[in-house]
């Protein structure tokens, strides 16, 4: 259901974090990007990298609203397993500035 996200910068981000392409992920955050899971706000660097990169993450949209901007997906990785998640995302001249994501 990726077709559903319209945002390019989220697009971008979905499509680095499945691809496991740190370089392109990055690409697509702003310099500053923060965000938060399940409330509390993390160090982006860190959590990127247990739970995206260093742990194969990947994520499959559901549902999605605001050209993709807030949607609830099927997210894996090889800590955890599958979940159903919360994502919302911020974005600022054209890269993402901030995602939140949480459990469904």
């Amino acid at each position: 259901m990726t077709n559903e996200i319209g945002d390019p910068a989220v697009r971008a981000f979905i499509d680095a974090l499945n691809a496991g392409d740190r370089t392109a992920f990055q690409a697509a955050l702003t310099p500053d990007a923060t965000m938060s899971d399940d409330g509390t706000d993390r160090d982006l660097a860190e959590w990127t990298e247990r739970e995206i990169f260093s742990s194969q993450g990947h994520l499959e949209v559901e549902r999605a609203e605001d050209e993709g901007r807030k949607f609830v997906a099927s997210y894996s990785n090889s800590t955890w397993g599958a979940m159903r998640t919360r994502w919302q995302f911020f974005i600022r001249d054209g890269k993402v500035a901030r995602f939140e994501t949480g459990q469904a």
